[in-house]
């Protein structure tokens, strides 16, 4: 049986579910007006955002892992805010919190590279995608071994951006 705070937290999922679907649906329909601006964008950035969805995704899967830990925890289901927080739920806060750091530097990166780089490199940026997906499954699986056995994860997410970067650098000077 559901507790009377899961239940509070189904319907006010159901309600940003049923917002969701109603907005993005005006906008699918075209009842709203774009807010972005019309096509004409640099194709390699195209590209890029389109395989940094992996990178997003990666982020979207560390959220929906606290969500669904809180909801089914007592303990932590009113939220960091209001609770201490069990020993699970602070290792959860704490995977996303890499993510988000790995993420940002990632995405920018990514952005820059795409934006910056000539045609010939352009491959980088999924080769680059796909490592930060390997990694963070890796970083994932390995949190609670310690720093040993999250350091692979941990790498294969942070050295593509940092690499990267110094080539960016390097060109742009």
């Amino acid at each position: 049986m559901l507790r009377d705070k899961q239940i509070n937290v189904l319907a006010g999922m159901a309600m940003g579910l049923m917002a969701t679907l109603i907005s993005i649906g005006l906008a699918v329909f075209g009842v709203l007006e774009p807010i972005v601006p019309p096509a004409n964008i640099y194709e390699p950035l195209m590209d890029a955002v389109r395989w940094d969805a992996l990178v997003v995704g990666c982020l979207a899967a560390n959220i929906a892992m606290i969500a669904s830990h809180r909801f089914i925890t007592e303990a932590d289901i009113d939220g960091g805010g209001l609770s201490v927080g069990t020993p699970r739920v602070r290792v959860l806060q704490a995977i996303l919190q890499n993510t988000l750091e790995q993420a940002v530097l990632a995405l920018g990166v990514h952005a820059v590279w795409a934006s910056t780089m000539p045609p010939t490199l352009h491959a980088v940026v999924p080769v680059a995608s796909l490592l930060f997906v390997a990694g963070r499954l890796l970083f994932w699986r390995g949190y609670a071994r310690g720093a040993a056995g999250r350091a692979l994860g941990f790498a294969l997410t942070f050295y593509p951006s940092i690499v990267m970067l110094l080539i960016i650098a390097a060109h742009l000077i």
